[in-house]
Formats: C-alpha cells, structure tokens, sequence
C-alpha cells in the first residue's frame, strides 16, 4: 500500500474514476488491485441531472448516503483520491 493510500485508512474518501460513476465511502483497505470501500455510495452520474461536482458537495454537506456496506473499487479505473473534507465548495 503506497503511503498516500495508507494516510487515508478510516477516512471518508470521494473516488474518481474513468467513467460516469462516483464512488464515496470509508476507505478501509488498499491493495495492489483495489480500494475497498465500507459505508459506501456508489452513483451514476447519467441516472441523475447533478454533476459530479455538485453531487460531491451535496454529500459533504449532508453526509454520504451509503448504498453498500462494502465494495472494491479496481486501482486500474481510479483517477483520484480525495478526502471528502478537502472537496471546496464552489
């Protein structure tokens, strides 16, 4: 597990993919393949008019609305890691 991965262990996390799907959770693990999210809420972007940076907001303000107890995310996909506290309002 890289450093950054590992600073994250506990947190709340908004991940990014290469697609229209949002991934927000608890990071409870990282692997050589994949994150594994707890308390999670996984949403598509193209079955709602919210972008995704609006929808992040929503969800830092009001807190995530988990869909999954639990769920791996596969690192290929992966285009960034944030915590959800370091999201800005714009």
């Amino acid at each position: 597990m890289s450093a950054s991965f590992a600073e994250l262990i506990g947190k709340t996390v908004v991940v990014d993919v290469d697609g229209p799907v949002i991934y927000l959770g608890r990071l409870a693990a990282a692997g050589a393949e994949f994150l594994t999210l707890e308390d999670a809420d996984i949403h598509h972007l193209d079955d709602s008019g919210t972008s995704r940076e609006r929808y992040i907001i929503e969800a830092r303000k009001l807190g995530v609305g988990a869909n999954r107890k639990r769920l791996e995310v596969r690192l290929a996909r992966v285009v960034s890691v944030s915590r959800i506290e370091d999201v800005l309002e714009f």
